[in-house]
């Protein structure tokens, strides 16, 4: 009997954790990760899942920042037809990172990884003032990504990140009023912050539907 496509995925997506080489980053062996991950499998499989739709992907695999912390992994994203790796902005203080915590509406139901479901990059949102668009996200029941869940959508789903249709992630914040987003720059996927009262016309909010762990 063939796998279901939801399974499919859900492999597909383990292999390119592997092939990104996050065992090495947690100390494990490619056995061993796919070992945290497979738990998450059932989570998958037990859900009525969206058909992918463009800006969206219908469900994406978060190692938790315990397993696979940001200032690691942003440097292993890619563009859809880019080589040169990620970065992180060089606004962020050194060490600063780990600062920008989940809010409490966006905090992951469980460790060491999670799923995230119908995650969208809110293009919807290119050129609305960040507070706005959060509010606005808030009241259709959403939830916004974090950094993790950014880093992992893009991980993923790649072509999500394109000119003009980049995305600030507002579910991790650090008390002021910063918010993290993912663009371009230089060719590479960046790790940058807006201001929250600041609009720009080609960055969006990602939201998704909910998130569940094992």
């Amino acid at each position: 009997m063939p796998e279901s496509p939801a399974v499919t995925e859900f492999e597909r997506q383990v292999a390119v954790l592997l092939e990104k080489g996050y065992p090495a980053l947690t100390g494990r062996t490619d056995e061993e990760f796919a070992a945290v991950l497979a738990p998450l499998r059932a989570v998958v499989t037990g859900r009525d899942l969206p058909p992918a739709a463009p800006g969206r992907a219908p469900f994406v695999l978060v190692p938790g920042r315990d397993l696979a912390p940001a200032e690691r992994t942003v440097p292993l994203l890619r563009l859809a037809r880019g080589r040169k790796p990620g970065l992180v902005d060089r606004h962020y203080a050194e060490g600063e990172l780990p600062a920008f915590v989940p809010t409490e509406q966006a905090r992951p139901p469980g460790d060491p990884a999670h799923v995230l479901f119908d995650a969208d990059r809110g293009e919807e949102f290119c050129g609305a003032v960040p507070n706005d668009a959060m509010a606005a996200i808030a009241g259709k029941d959403r939830t916004l990504l974090t950094i993790e869940e950014g880093v992992a959508l893009v991980t993923q789903f790649p072509e999500l990140l394109e000119k003009n249709k980049c995305f600030s992630l507002g579910g991790s914040r650090c008390g002021d009023r910063r918010v993290p987003a993912l663009w371009i720059s230089e060719r590479a996927p960046k790790l940058g912050w807006c201001w929250e009262g600041n609009p720009h016309t080609w960055l969006g909010m990602a939201h998704a539907a909910g998130r569940a762990a094992a």
